[in-house]
C-alpha cells in the first residue's frame, strides 16, 4: 500500500518518520528478561523448529603415558571423542492490533493515531519480555518440586506439585522422554529412586508458576515416610535454587525467610563453580521491588557499605550496580505466588550469566513476499510494526497492528560435569540460578 492512500492528515505524519519513533520509544521499555538473551537468526525454509548441537569437552590428562604401552601404531592410546548435546527453538507467531476510526477521532487525529503507535509498542516489548520470562524460568523450575499427597502405604506411584524436569533425560545428548529404558534418578525425602513414567494430571493443580501437576512413577516403592505430602523431590540434574535458611522446597518457605546478601552470593557461587561467563563483567539478577527493599534491610548488605564513600550513591538509587558480580535489574514482572499455606507471597529473583537464555528471530519478516515494497512495514527492535491503509467501504478505519514470529529457549549444558569442569554441579541447565523467598 502507498502512502497517497492514506487520509492528508496522516501522510506528513508517516513520511516525516513520527510513527515509527514513537514507537522506537516505547520498545525501550525497563523490562529486562529479554535482555538476557543471545539474539539468533531463525533462517527461511527450514520448518518451524530448530535443533542446535553443542559440543562438549574431553576429560582431563593426568596421567602420563607409559613407555611400555608407546608402542605399534596407535602408541597406546585409544580413541576419545566429546559429548554433545542438543536443544530445541520454535518459532511462534504473535500479533495485536488496533483500529483507528477517522471520523471518530478527528479531533485529535494526529495524537491518537501516535498514542496507538506508543500503546502497541509497550504491549510488544511486555509481551516478549514475557516470553523470555516464561522460557527462562521453565528450565530452571525444572527437576525442583515436592510430594503434593501423602500415599496410604508404600507404592511406586508419587504424586508431585510439578513435573517439568522429570519428563525428560539427556540419552547421547539428546532430551528423550523419561521410560523404561530412559530412566531418571531423583532424591525423594531421604532416599534416591529411579522414575521410569511421568504422567500429567487431567485438572493441573500445581501451585508453581507455569507447573505442570502430575504423578511419577518409580522403579521400586517409596516408603510413606518419603512420599509424605511436602516432602522434597529432586531429580540428579535439577537446576539451582538458592533458599534462605536451607530450605529444600517451595512449602517449607516462612515468613521470615527474607532476601539476603549470603542468598546472592550462594548463588554467584552456583554460577562460578559451573564456569558460567559473566555478562560485561557481572552476573544479571533480575529482582522486583520488595526483593531490592529486602536487601537493603540486610545486616551484611548495610555493614559492607558502612562508611563507603559510594554508601550514599546506593541508597540513594534503591538498586546497586556491577556489585559483587552482580548487576542488579528491577522488573515489575518477576514471579510472585500466593505461598501454598502460610500468609505472604513467594517472590523469585533469578541470577543469569551470559547463553541463559537464546532468541530465535525469524529472518523472513520483512521480506518482500511478507512486506511488499509499497507497505508501511518497520522493523523496531526485532518487532515488525504495521500501519493499513483505510479500505473499508467508507475508507476510514486505519488498522495499526504488530507482530513477531521467533522463540525462546533455554540451552542445557549438560556436557559440563565434573570430568570437564572439577568444581561443576550436575544440573542440566547451569547458566542461572533462582533464588526463592518470602515478602
Amino acid at each position: 500500500m502507498g502512502i497517497q492512500n492514506f487520509p492528508a492528515a496522516l501522510q506528513n505524519i508517516i513520511q516525516q518518520g513520527f510513527l515509527e519513533r514513537e514507537f522506537q520509544a516505547a520498545m525501550h521499555s525497563r523490562l529486562g528478561y529479554r535482555a538476557v538473551a543471545d539474539r539468533e537468526e531463525f533462517a527461511v525454509g527450514i520448518g518451524e523448529t530448530l535443533t542446535k548441537t553443542r559440543a562438549g569437552l574431553k576429560p582431563s590428562v593426568t596421567v602420563p603415558l607409559s613407555p611400555a604401552t608407546n608402542t605399534n601404531l596407535d602408541n597406546g592410546l585409544a580413541s576419545q571423542s566429546f559429548g554433545t548435546e542438543q536443544y530445541t527453538i520454535t518459532v511462534n507467531h504473535y500479533a495485536a492490533t488496533t483500529d483507528l476510526n477517522m471520523v471518530t477521532s478527528r479531533v485529535g487525529i494526529a495524537g491518537q493515531f501516535l498514542l496507538n503507535a506508543a500503546i502497541n509498542g509497550e504491549q510488544a516489548a511486555r509481551s516478549l519480555d514475557e516470553l523470555a520470562r516464561n522460557a527462562l524460568f521453565a528450565a530452571y523450575f525444572g527437576g525442583n518440586t515436592r510430594v503434593r499427597i501423602t500415599i496410604g502405604t508404600a507404592g511406586a506411584a508419587v504424586a508431585v506439585d510439578d513435573i517439568r524436569g522429570f519428563t525428560s533425560t539427556f540419552v547421547n545428548g539428546v532430551m528423550s522422554p523419561v521410560g523404561v529404558s530412559t530412566t531418571l534418578a531423583a532424591a525423594i525425602g531421604q532416599n534416591t529412586y529411579t522414575i521410569v513414567g511421568v504422567a500429567a494430571d487431567v485438572a493441573n493443580v500445581s501451585t508453581t508458576p507455569g507447573g505442570v501437576s502430575g504423578v511419577l512413577t518409580l522403579a521400586s516403592n517409596a516408603t510413606v515416610a518419603d512420599a509424605t505430602a511436602g516432602i522434597t523431590v529432586m531429580s540428579t540434574t535439577a537446576s539451582s535454587i538458592v533458599r534462605p535458611n536451607t530450605r529444600t522446597n517451595t512449602s517449607q518457605l516462612t515468613a521470615t525467610d527474607s532476601l539476603t546478601m549470603s542468598a546472592l552470593l550462594n548463588a554467584v557461587a552456583q554460577l562460578r563453580l559451573n564456569a558460567v561467563p559473566e555478562i560485561d563483567g557481572a552476573f544479571n539478577c533480575y529482582l522486583d521491588p520488595v526483593s531490592a527493599r529486602q536487601l537493603f534491610a540486610d545486616g551484611d548488605f548495610r555493614q559492607l557499605f558502612t562508611g563507603a564513600t559510594s554508601a550514599n550513591q546506593v541508597f540513594k538509587r534503591g538498586m546497586v550496580n556491577d556489585f559483587l558480580g552482580l548487576r542488579f535489574i528491577p522488573t515489575t514482572e518477576a514471579f510472585v505466588q500466593p505461598h501454598p499455606t502460610l500468609p505472604g507471597v513467594i517472590r523469585r529473583p533469578i541470577v543469569c550469566g551470559k547463553g541463559a537464555l537464546i532468541e530465535g528471530d525469524f529472518a523472513g519478516m520483512a521480506a518482500n513476499d511478507v512486506a511488499p515494497a509499497d507497505s508501511i512495514v518497520n522493523l523496531v527492535d526485532g518487532v515488525a510494526m504495521v500501519t493499513r491503509e483505510p479500505i473499508d467501504r467508507l475508507q476510514q478505519i486505519i488498522a495499526q497492528s504488530w507482530y513477531w514470529i521467533g522463540g525462546f529457549c533455554a540451552p542445557s549444558d549438560a556436557t559440563t560435569t565434573p570430568l570437564t569442569v572439577p568444581t561443576a554441579t550436575n544440573a542440566a541447565f547451569k547458566r542461572a540460578v533462582m533464588i526463592e523467598h518470602m515478602g
